[in-house]
């Protein structure tokens, strides 16, 4: 199934004339860096381009076809010299009263792509500066990469109201080499599920989040804990766990512990550009170290002490459990020390570490997308 890119014209490929008209060479800027990056999106990536603007009344008198089609041709060259083929170019000629089918957001000018098994419109983008290329993208069941200059253009055409339209949007930037790296690298999102006669666990986690968390496990001080590597590794967390915590706490802090791990081998797929490895960390009386290779292979060396049987309602005997657990599910290599007199400092000072560490870690470099490893495998 072939991956799309609507991408709009103007605004986003040329800056917007102040009238809003691109119909003279005089009034032709090229988007900064779209030649560069989006050269590189032609020729790296595997999306078929498609061009899709309005153009207010084309062929009226107030926008005559033959100040139009000289710079348009002009740009689709410019863009050809440098690799930038489009598959195809749809134009819709109307004005916004008319409501026609074929003006963006609407989808009458790409009924091609809709319903169609050889487009995977699911895991396409339309790229464009105006709310009405956010709401084409909602139409299409794609995602929107906003190139947000001005909030409210094309407010008064979208049919959505704006909250509707938020969760469509997957990247919202000004910057073309933002686009080029978020399209790029992917988004490394995974989900998992795990259940037994003793848990019943839901974890969904995106690496190349902001993080924010969700995180309910029954275990106060062990929420606390989870979101530390959300917060401090930069990744979107969401844990929902149900365990028999009458009984007592292993089974919940275990189990959690391993599908944490899997989902995090299941979001890191084939590995590629990733650093490997990866903190030192002190907290007030505490310093913390903490080293991790997602290298395939589990192994924990673990170099701390607890005075303290219970941080919370969490047995501080169950840290070690914790981190054990999770090398096996990610299958990393784990190195842990800390040293510290104020046990709840130490073992959130680990867990902030052990969240840096995988950030640097699991960091890709786009123009470095090899594997760190001689073996040809991780």
């Amino acid at each position: 199934m072939k991956k799309v890119l609507f991408i709009d014209r103007d605004g986003t490929m040329v800056l917007e004339p102040a009238d809003y008209q691109l119909d003279s060479f005089e009034k032709l800027v090229f988007y900064p860096k779209a030649f560069q990056y989006l050269a590189k999106i032609a020729n790296e990536l595997d999306y078929e381009l498609v061009m899709v603007t309005n153009q207010d009344g084309l062929g009226t008198d107030s926008h005559p076809e033959e100040t139009f089609w000289p710079t348009h041709n002009f740009i689709i060259k410019a863009f050809e010299n440098e690799g930038v083929v489009f598959n195809a170019v749809f134009i819709d000629k109307t004005f916004p009263h008319e409501n026609a089918i074929t003006r963006k957001p609407r989808t009458g000018m790409l009924t091609q792509y809709l319903n169609n098994p050889a487009y995977d419109l699911e895991n396409s983008f339309v790229l464009g500066d105006r709310l009405t290329d956010v709401e084409l993208a909602k139409n299409l069941g794609s995602k929107a990469i906003f190139i947000n200059t001005d909030e409210g253009l094309g407010s008064t055409e979208v049919a959505s109201k704006r909250e509707e339209l938020d969760p469509v949007v997957a990247l919202q930037t000004t910057d073309w080499k933002t686009i080029y790296e978020f399209l790029k690298l992917e988004a490394r999102s995974a989900t998992i599920t795990r259940k037994t006669n003793e848990t019943d666990i839901y974890i969904n986690l995106n690496l190349d989040g902001t993080g924010k968390s969700k995180i309910e496990t029954g275990i106060a001080f062990f929420d606390h804990m989870l979101d530390q590597i959300a917060r401090h590794g930069q990744m979107d967390l969401e844990i929902l766990v149900k365990g028999d915590l009458e009984v007592d706490e292993h089974h919940t802090i275990e189990d959690t512990a391993i599908a944490l791990g899997e989902v995090f081998a299941k979001a890191l797929g084939n590995k590629l550009g990733i650093e490997r490895y990866g903190f030192c960390l002190p907290m007030d009386d505490c310093l913390s170290q903490v080293a991790i290779d997602f290298g395939g292979r589990n192994w924990l060396v673990w170099e701390t002490e607890f005075k303290r049987e219970m941080v919370g309602k969490m047995p501080t005997e169950m840290f070690y459990h914790f981190f054990k657990s999770f090398s096996d599910g990610a299958k990393a290599n784990i190195n842990i020390k800390a040293e510290g007199t104020n046990e709840h400092h130490k073992i959130e000072a680990i867990f902030k570490a052990f969240a840096k560490a995988i950030k640097v870690a699991v960091k890709r470099n786009t123009e470095k997308m090899i594997l760190p490893s001689t073996k040809g495998m991780l």
